[in-house]
């Protein structure tokens, strides 16, 4: 019996390669995605949910604003629990501060919609925070949050009831992909083959199944992040993403738009936050609960192992040991704690194009919720010559 053929075999049921169907799937082409797990269960769920342009730059911030567009129109037709409550940078010091307006001047430039809060401004919107911490805020009403879990879920179900040429099978782990006669064929653990014109490879952290050798020369490195979860709270006025001046000196947005950035000098109680990559990000769920962290650890993929897959409770103190400095509550009411472990490169993402059938999209890091949406745009229009 002659055997099905796809336009397109995504391998790997997380964010990007999810995105990668959606726009195949808009251009008309018949999309199977292969997931290994029974459910996504990567770095995919286990992050904040937060969707920050704000926080990138170059064409990652332009994929980020892709994404919001994205977001909102899915959103709009099925609810895949986008949430449109913002972002708010909190600087605790006058470096911090000289930083906002820095970066509020870029944003000025380019386009791209905020406004600087004062410290009463601050107290007023997110009474939460303590006077004490908060000297002056950015905040940017158009980002969104999601709920990761539910979210991938939901995206696919839309997928499912918007477009015919969609298949997904979930606990298939796909052992062999290869150029074969006019097409690839694909094959999965249990001896299920399947063939398309093409396949996109977005395998996260999961690199000793396919091409191994290729991934252990690929310079990919394995970032653990570790995250608390509080029980749910009553009454906290903490709506949205909020980030606070540890993350104002980590993230790109503000090392690559920031003149005073290279100047930025630590001080002496952020020095053993800093040694553990730790700056500190709140959200709220929708039942009150309050995610916590994170941290930053890191290993050769080839070493991923050597992270370990255990909570370091020290780590976990420092957090909550911050965060009590920045928030009023009590953020030690904490019901549940994990690690997430996303794949990153020094390219932001690697892409490899085995031939001109089989392309490698994967190591996309902490940019994953933010760019997938958008990046996978600009990635599907490459792959199929559009």
């Amino acid at each position: 019996m002659k055997q099905h053929k796809y336009d397109l075999v995504i391998i790997g049921g997380g964010i990007l390669g999810t995105f990668h169907a959606y726009h195949a799937l808009k251009l008309g082409k018949e999309v199977l995605q292969l997931e290994k797990d029974n459910f996504p269960v990567g770095s995919t769920i286990r992050n904040f949910g937060q969707v920050v342009p704000s926080g990138m730059s170059g064409q990652w911030f332009d994929y980020g604003v892709r994404g919001l567009e994205i977001y909102d129109a899915i959103q709009r037709e099925f609810d895949i629990s986008v949430r449109q409550n913002g972002s708010v940078y909190i600087a605790s010091d006058d470096d911090e501060v000289q930083l906002l307006h820095e970066l509020k001047h870029h944003y000025d430039h380019v386009g791209y919609s905020q406004e600087l809060l004062t410290a009463a401004q601050i107290q007023q919107k997110y009474t939460a925070v303590r006077g004490s911490y908060a000297k002056e805020a950015l905040f940017f009403g158009q980002e969104v949050s999601v709920e990761p879990g539910v979210m991938i879920r939901r995206l696919q179900e839309y997928l499912k009831f918007k477009f015919k040429g969609y298949s997904l099978f979930y606990d298939s782990p796909v052992i062999e992909c290869a150029s074969k006669d006019a097409g690839v064929e694909v094959v999965v653990s249990d001896g299920r083959r399947f063939e398309a014109d093409k396949a996109v490879v977005c395998n996260g952290y999961e690199f000793k199944l396919l091409f191994k050798e290729l991934f252990e020369a690929s310079g990919q490195v394995i970032s653990k992040l570790q995250m608390m979860r509080t029980v749910p709270l009553k009454n906290i006025g903490l709506e949205g993403n909020i980030l606070t001046g540890l993350t104002i000196r980590r993230y790109e947005s503000f090392e690559d738009n920031c003149p005073s950035f290279e100047k930025l000098k630590t001080p002496a109680h952020y020095e053993e936050l800093r040694k553990y990559g730790i700056h500190i990000l709140f959200k709220m769920a929708p039942d009150g609960s309050i995610i916590i962290g994170d941290s930053h650890e890191y290993a050769a993929g080839t070493n991923f192992d050597d992270l370990g897959f255990s909570l370091d409770s020290y780590i976990n103190g420092l957090m909550l040991q911050e965060a009590e400095r920045i928030v009023s509550f009590d953020v030690r009411q904490i019901a549940t704690s994990w690690a997430g472990f996303y794949s990153q490169h020094k390219d932001h993402i690697l892409e490899y194009d085995i031939d001109d059938r089989i392309h490698i999209r994967t190591c996309i890091g902490g940019k994953g919720m933010t760019a997938s949406a958008g990046y996978a745009e600009h990635s599907i229009q490459h792959i199929f010559q559009y």
